[in-house]
């Protein structure tokens, strides 16, 4: 069982987020006007590094003040070889700092900001960042194959050293051993279950998860102004958020399955980015991710300061209008399948 812990010097002191420029359009019937689709020179990596940049220029700090570098991610360009140490790196983090790649697909981006939570709460390091990634993976033709998007989300948490932007208020994670979603090593694409998925999986996962979290902490849904669910298609997060009884309003911000698609780990990470850059003070977020296999972590958080982290083609809402459309033959040599 995981104790109640309510966080005392935990706090997030830079978001940065990435969607490629590049769209190819949906058809209308799922709900999606187009998915992000990574170019032909990127890849997880370098999807990462464009996010992990952006959150450390606005934490304002330099990257060897890193303690962490954790990369959560169903993409990861090795299967032996982290993806983590090449992003630290890049980025110039030096050498002393805590490594690893996470998978559970498509929560390992949350679970990174658990375990760098932890770990600066303990006083193992001052800061440290968690990011989400993925050129997501479908078989071509495959129902997945519509909503799937490319794209990172990075936060990065610090102690009380640090000017917080928001402070992290507490987490919580619900899994089981549920058979939804998988793809055996050396296997191309995943399989699923289809249709039969998402009551064991996404909503049993999600609502029970955000429920047991609400209960044990005692909160309210109504306590947040803005909540993000994990976005796999339109319809799941909606669905969902009837039956939790979160309004439209408290979704609007985070919701960008529409524009970009589900960037499997970068999903819940670049929603729960976009609300770090439009909330304002005072206001208190709720963020349940979803990892097929299957799990959900609940984090919340309130806002600390309205710092101005917008700028013009670098926010997320911004990236959102920067599009270049593609056609399906070129979506597919991009991704190097013909």
């Amino acid at each position: 069982m995981i104790n109640l812990k309510r966080f005392t010097k935990v706090g997030v002191i830079g978001v940065g987020g990435y969607v490629p420029k590049y769209r190819l359009k949906v058809e209308e019937r799922v709900g999606i006007k187009h998915k992000s689709v990574s170019g032909k020179d990127e890849d997880t990596v370098s999807l990462a590094v464009e996010a992990g940049r952006m959150a450390l220029e606005r934490a304002g700090i330099k990257a060897e003040e890193l303690g962490a570098v954790l990369v959560g991610s169903e993409s990861h360009p090795y299967a032996v070889k982290p993806t983590g140490t090449i992003v630290g790196d890049i980025l110039g983090v030096g050498n002393e700092y805590y490594c690893a790649d996470l998978e559970f697909a498509c929560k390992a981006g949350t679970t990174g900001i658990v375990m760098i939570a932890g770990m600066i709460e303990a006083g193992m390091i001052e800061c440290g960042m968690a990011i989400g990634a993925d050129v997501a993976q479908a078989k071509p033709g495959d129902a997945l194959e519509h909503t799937i998007g490319a794209g990172a989300g990075a936060m990065i948490l610090g102690s009380r050293k640090y000017k917080w932007r928001a402070e992290l208020l507490r987490t919580g994670s619900f899994n089981s051993d549920t058979a939804d979603f998988w793809r055996r090593e050396g296997e191309r694409y995943p399989e699923h279950g289809g249709r039969f998925t998402g009551e064991p999986g996404y909503f049993k996962h999600v609502i029970e998860g955000t429920e047991m979290f609400l209960k044990r902490g005692k909160d309210k849904i109504g306590d947040f102004e803005q909540v993000v669910l994990h976005m796999p298609n339109v319809k799941f997060p909606l669905r969902a958020s009837k039956r939790l009884g979160i309004r439209e309003k408290q979704l609007k911000k985070g919701f960008i399955v529409k524009e970009i698609g589900n960037p499997y780990s970068g999903s819940s990470m670049l929603g729960l980015v976009k609300v770090m850059e439009e909330s304002r003070l005072g206001e208190k977020i709720l963020v349940t991710s979803y990892g097929s296999g299957a799990g959900s972590d609940c984090l919340s958080f309130r806002i600390k300061n309205e710092k101005k982290w917008k700028r013009k083609g670098i926010d997320i809402k911004g990236q959102l209008k920067n599009i270049e459309y593609v056609s399906y033959a070129e979506y597919l040599q991009m991704r190097g399948i013909i």
